[in-house]
């Protein structure tokens, strides 16, 4: 598993920095590394457009879309919460996480926002 973290740091990692104002709004708050951690470890975050991310133990990570179809990879939380996806069809992405107006809101580096669901409460 050691070579895929390594590629994994060569080709998703240097990109993290490349988006500098990730898009920010002026009300919103970027989580912390530890509000990540603990929004996304061991979770399923649903989406409204009910794609779905779960992050699993040991960095699995998977993204269910509405149509059920999946697409899996590794995850790694950096220092400053940015979020990066290692697909295992060799595309990867980094993500942030804010809070905003109440609601926690993924952010990609091409400026896209989606809003996270809140938890069930059953």
């Amino acid at each position: 598993m050691k070579p895929f973290v390594l590629l994994f740091a060569l080709i998703v990692l240097p990109g993290a920095g490349l988006a500098q104002d990730w898009a920010l709004r002026a009300d919103d708050r970027v989580l912390t590394r530890q509000e990540v951690l603990t929004l996304t470890e061991g979770s399923t975050l649903v989406f409204y457009d009910d794609g779905q991310s779960a992050y699993g133990p040991e960095g699995a990570y998977s993204y269910t879309y509405a149509s059920g179809a999946a697409a899996f990879g590794a995850y790694e939380v950096g220092a400053d919460g940015t979020v990066c996806i290692a697909y295992r069809n060799g595309f990867g992405r980094c993500d942030r996480y804010v809070e905003s107006r109440g609601r926690i809101v993924l952010l990609t580096e091409r400026g896209e926002r989606f809003p996270v669901r809140p938890p069930r409460v059953d």
